[in-house]
């Protein structure tokens, strides 16, 4: 076995978040700083998503120039961008990892290594929907690749899943490879999106949005050609269709998390982390939608950021901290994200889901019985970001049990 290369700091992904800490930590002489990234090109799911809503408001952008703005700035700041190259587990107790690539295996020792290996969405086998294999069954994810960066056909009437800012862009991937929307189908009773009236007016008038409805089975042999859904009150209807595309229903992409023995968050199941972005592996941070599947890519990109703060923080010799005090939510709130109070760090607001529509819901933070903080929210959907601010973090006793965040 050949000796590890040594780098200063190892970033797994080349995604906002990834790109984000990288062109940070270049910038501010962190020593080489390198970014490895399985694809074959750096960018992550912004590379694929030619929508807009991307950048700021003063600067929109859509996905693929998002991912180019994010790429140039990591390069010019003076980080090595690796493609290609997947990070297979940890070869040693410290920040040691193994990895593969178009020169095979080799062994990269790291001082500090960001995690940002970003999420996934679940395909139709775990959603455990029935049915035969047929071609034409997608994710999002496979849908906009096939579409934008591979140029193939995917069919011509399209049955989407979900009814998220996630499933309208999707639909609009069908519509731009030259397929019909047959419908939108969601299990929740609305739209779980602010702009759904205008994603749908894009869509045409003509393509139904089918609430409290749930696919049952998919049909067909060779290729697909129809799924049968069940509505609400048990009636079931075939919607003939050649491509079917299941969007949303992300989950972290954490087995390289996993594989390194981190902590992971029973809620979000990613790394538990503080807002300094700490993991429990001294050295490792981790940052970006590997922690919250799944929030906006500038969401991501900021937390990159954050987390390059923090490495240089202890490259430069700071100590590495305590686990912290948990974090934790009540039904129906599902996860919350940072999910540790550690002392002295700096507040950082956090993001939460819920499991149902909550109108102006109040967040409640407790701690043995003792109310730390209530605040007021916007109403909140399912597949929508609800926020929390840090304000109470001082009154956290780091000797106490753990933090509770309900609503009512």
């Amino acid at each position: 076995m050949t000796a590890p290369r040594h780098v200063d700091v190892l970033v797994v992904g080349a995604g906002p978040a990834g790109l984000a800490a990288a062109a940070r930590l270049a910038a501010a002489g962190a020593g080489r700083v390198e970014v490895l990234e399985r694809e074959a090109r750096p960018g992550g799911v912004p590379r694929h998503s030619a929508h807009g809503g991307f950048g700021t408001w003063t600067h929109p952008l859509t996905g693929p120039g998002y991912a180019r703005l994010l790429t140039q700035a990591a390069e010019r700041a003076g980080a090595t961008l690796r493609t290609g190259v997947t990070a297979l587990d940890w070869a040693a107790a410290g920040p040691v990892l193994s990895t593969v690539g178009p020169g095979g295996p080799e062994t990269v020792e790291a001082r500090a290594v960001v995690l940002a290996t970003g999420a996934r969405e679940r395909p139709r086998a775990a959603r455990l929907v029935p049915g035969t294999r047929p071609a034409g069954v997608y994710t999002t994810g496979e849908l906009q690749q096939a579409v934008h960066l591979f140029g193939q056909h995917i069919g011509t009437r399209a049955v989407v899943v979900g009814a998220s800012d996630v499933s309208y862009a999707a639909a609009g991937t069908v519509r731009a490879a030259g397929a019909d929307v047959v419908a939108l189908v969601t299990e929740h009773p609305r739209a779980q999106t602010g702009r759904a009236r205008a994603r749908a007016a894009r869509l045409g008038h003509g393509t139904p949005l089918l609430t409290d409805t749930t696919v049952t089975e998919l049909l067909g042999h060779g290729r697909l050609s129809g799924v049968r859904v069940r509505h609400r009150d048990g009636r079931t209807t075939v919607l003939p269709c050649d491509t079917v595309v299941f969007t949303g229903d992300f989950v972290p992409d954490h087995e390289l998390a996993r594989r390194g023995g981190l902590t992971l968050d029973p809620g979000t199941r990613g790394p538990a982390v503080g807002a300094a972005l700490h993991t429990s592996r001294p050295g490792v941070f981790a940052a970006g939608n590997l922690l919250h599947a799944v929030e906006p890519a500038g969401t991501a990109a900021r937390e990159g950021a954050r987390a390059a703060g923090a490495v240089l923080d202890f490259l430069a010799g700071a100590p590495w901290p305590d686990p912290g005090v948990p974090v934790a939510v009540e039904a129906p709130l599902r996860w919350i994200a940072p999910n540790r109070v550690t002392p002295a760090a700096p507040p950082a607001r956090h993001v939460l889901r819920t499991r149902i529509p909550l109108t102006r819901p109040v967040l409640y933070v407790h701690q043995d019985g003792r109310l730390l903080h209530r605040e007021r929210r916007p109403t909140a959907l399912p597949d929508r970001t609800l926020t929390l601010s840090a304000r109470w973090h001082d009154r956290v006793d780091p000797e106490g049990g753990e933090v509770r965040v309900s609503t009512g």
